[in-house]
Parts: C-alpha cells; structure tokens; sequence
C-alpha cells in the first residue's frame, strides 16, 4: 500500500485528509504525466457519486487536469463501473472516480482508470504518489491556448446503458423487482437498465440528498431490503453500493443472497454451459466454507486470493479465469467487464433466473452456507504486526484449530485499513465456533492489556 493510494485509489475523511489541494495535485500529477506519454490533448474522463463533498472535490481535480494541459469530459453522477467502460470505449486516455464507495458521506475517494478501462496499475500510482509527494516540479502547468477544456459528455449513461442491455441476451418480462439504490450512483441507471430489460422496477433509497448515501441502506444495510421484498411479493431485490460496483440480492422469501452465493449461481450456469473458463473461480480467503463444498460438487476449482478486489482481479488475469468475486457483492466478469459492476452481476443473474424458470431462492439452494463468527478486536498501533509474535495468542490459536479440525476453520488477521485483528470463525457448529471465536478474541486482549 502506498502513501496516498490504497487498495481502491485515495480515500479519506473528505475536504480534511482528502483535501481540495490534494485533488488538484492528483489532477495536475495524472495530467503531466499523461502529457509525457501521448501526443496531442490527452482527454480525461471524470465521474462522481452523490456525497455533498463530490462536486467540490471534482472542481478541483478537474482544474488540476486543466492546468496541466489536458480536457476533461465530466460524466456528472454516474456509477463506478460505467466510468471504467466509457475510459475504454471512447478515446480518453484516462478515467477518474470521484467516490468512497460503500462508506457513508463524511469520507470521499479518488479512483483512477488507465485508457485500457481497469484501475490504474500500482507503478502508475507509485509513480503519481513521487511527483506529488517528491517531485512537485514535474506537475507540469500549462498556459495560454494549452490550458484543457472542461466539457461535459452528454451521452455517456446512455451508452453504458446500451452496453450492459448488449450482454443480457435474455429478457426479464414479468419479473417484479426491488432495487435499493444506496442513495448512490445507480439511482440515475437502475430503473432504466431493468425496465429496458423488461423487469417491473420499484426503486427505493434513490433520492440522495448528498448526506444519505449508504446510510442505512444498500449492500452494506440490506436488512430493510429483506424485510421489502417479503412484504411486497417481489420476485427478487437487488441492494448496490454507493458507487454501483457491488450487488447483493434478496429472494422471493425475505432471505439474503450474498456474492458467495451469487458466485456459485453463475458459476453452475457457466459450467453447464461450458462458458466457465479452466471450470474454476477466484474467490478470497473470507469466501464461505459452503463455497468450497459447492465448488466440490459441480466439479468447479475453487481459486483463492487474497482480501481485495484488486488482488481476485490480478489472480483471474494471471491465471486466465474468467469469474470472481467476494462475499461481499463485487463479482467480476472479465469477458464482459474490466472492473466488478453490481448492475451487471443482478441482470445476470435475474436472466438466468427467467431463462431456467426457478425463483431465487432455489438456485441460491446449490450452496449451503457454514456459520460464520466474526469478532474485531481493537489494538494500539505500536501493536501492529507485533502481535503476530506473541507465544499465548499463537498458542491459543494453534490449540482452537486442532479443536476444530475439519469441521471448520480459523482465519485470524489484521485489517488492512483500520488498527483491528478481526477473528472469523467458519464451521457446521455454531455454539462451537462461537466460543472458540470468544476464547482467541479474550486471549488478544488480554495479551494486548499486558503488553
């Protein structure tokens, strides 16, 4: 992890660590080093969730790829994965994300494509994060007639819209659907795409007021969802993120359909149809142990990577597979797209839901999902990594892992982000991994107290 760049670009408390300057350094850094790299007048694609911070933000980004001598074509609020597509199917040479994604409003995020529509490689951030950081002399400023221009492209949903219509070959006719938009980037796609796909669209949380954005709502908050669907007798709902690229769903009975299940709904199509590249998948680490004995049954490989979505990504590429994804809604279809898009992800599987003719509930039935206990312990910072080394936890783990045997598993590791050890816990037993997740989760803290 860099500097400035994380997993999924920039990312901080908006206007405070992720300040208007800072943004105008990135536009001027990309903008420079653009410059270098192309003839002409490089153009840079610019989108932007709904977070009352976004247009600030976007204002002084898209000054800084001005001065520095390149176009902008803003995109206004527009989800995620529609920026990604639009960077490759046009001429730009660069596409910027201006979103936190699933977090709520308070924070804001800088994400960057390359001109081929996938995130940014890290040598591209690394070498971003030197010029700003290092080498303010090289964020090349420009005047006079070199100054970029700022235009809008007017018909950039439109031509997402076409494109994921394109890769649904079957339609929805008939099938009542619940969308809940997160407050976020797909309540300007949502009730278009499924309507024009032939589905009865009632949307819900989709009047961001710049502060509601995944508060309470969405893929992160989709108990509200589940209540909804149950209710209303819808056939299905879809619950998105801020910036639209995760999906979890919800079946015809209330109960959730998360990205494992997702994942092994597609998987099986693809098998049978013999569309899954190498009969294997990427998933991660956190992936469901009711995953693995899916995988097992319909003679599918189960690939793991690490957590993040950049790291399935970088699996699937280098091994050539064509499906991933995480628990958590993003799932990537790498014949169709270069980044995962939970617009994508719902139609598909809605379509084969209408082609098969069975509702939700019994396709999301081929994966039997395992308990799952996850506890966050909270540690100091001089104790990162450090805890790593203390005899007691390791020996308690060890202890609970020969406890569990093959009836489960133990997955104890600190989070990448946040100065937590979160403790998860997989297996038949509920009460049982319960308590073994209560007995690591005790022993880190009291370590942590004594040291």
């Amino acid at each position: 992890m860099g500097r400035l760049f994380g997993n999924d670009g920039i990312r901080g408390i908006a206007v405070k660590e992720l300040t208007c300057e800072l943004a105008m350094q990135v536009g001027r850094a990309l903008g420079s080093l653009l410059r270098e790299r192309t003839k002409g007048r490089p153009v840079v694609l610019v989108g932007k969730d709904t977070r009352l911070s976004s247009d600030v933000l976007e204002g002084a980004l898209n000054a800084g790829i001005c001065a520095s001598g390149c176009d902008v074509r803003t995109l206004g609020v527009i989800p995620m994965p529609a920026v990604a597509y639009l960077t490759k199917s046009t001429t730009a040479m660069a596409g910027v994300m201006i979103t936190a994604s699933h977090n709520t409003m308070e924070f804001n995020g800088i994400m960057l494509f390359g001109a081929d529509g996938a995130k940014l490689p890290a040598e591209d951030e690394a070498a971003l994060e030197s010029r700003i950081l290092d080498h303010p002399e090289l964020l090349r400023i420009t005047a006079g007639t070199s100054v970029g221009r700022i235009l809008p492209l007017p018909d950039g949903v439109e031509l997402y819209l076409s494109h994921i219509v394109s890769l649904v070959p079957d339609r929805l006719d008939g099938l009542r659907l619940a969308v809940d938009c997160a407050n976020g980037c797909t309540c300007t796609t949502a009730a278009a795409l499924f309507t024009r796909l032939g589905a009865q669209v009632t949307l819900v949380n989709a009047a961001p007021d710049g502060y509601n954005i995944n508060q309470d709502c969405g893929s992160t908050h989709i108990d509200r969802l589940m209540n909804y669907v149950a209710q209303g007798g819808f056939d299905a709902g879809l619950a998105f993120d801020g910036d639209g690229d995760r999906c979890l769903a919800v079946d015809e009975t209330g109960e959730l359909v998360d990205g494992d299940k997702l994942i092994a709904i597609v998987a099986k199509d693809y098998k049978d149809s013999g569309k899954l590249s190498r009969d294997a998948v990427v998933v991660t680490v956190m992936s469901n142990l009711g995953f693995t004995s899916f995988a097992k049954e319909a003679g599918i490989r189960r690939i793991t990577a690490n957590i993040g979505d950049r790291y399935v990504l970088e699996k699937m590429i280098d091994g050539g597979y064509n499906l991933g994804g995480e628990q958590s809604g993003h799932i990537f279809f790498l014949d169709d797209a270069t980044t995962g898009d939970g617009q994508l992800s719902g139609a598909r599987v809605l379509e084969i839901m209408h082609r098969t003719g069975k509702r939700l509930s019994e396709l999301a039935s081929i994966m039997r999902r395992f308990p799952q206990v996850m506890i966050n312990v909270k540690i100091p910072e001089y104790m990162r990594e450090n805890w790593k080394n203390d005899e007691e936890i390791c020996r308690v783990i060890d202890q609970c892992e020969e406890q569990l045997g093959d009836a489960g598993r133990i997955l104890v590791r600190e989070s990448g982000g946040a100065p937590f050890i979160r403790v998860m816990i997989e297996g038949k037993d509920f009460d049982q991994i319960n308590a073994i997740a209560m007995q690591i989760s005790d022993k880190i803290r009291e370590r942590i107290a004594e040291a």
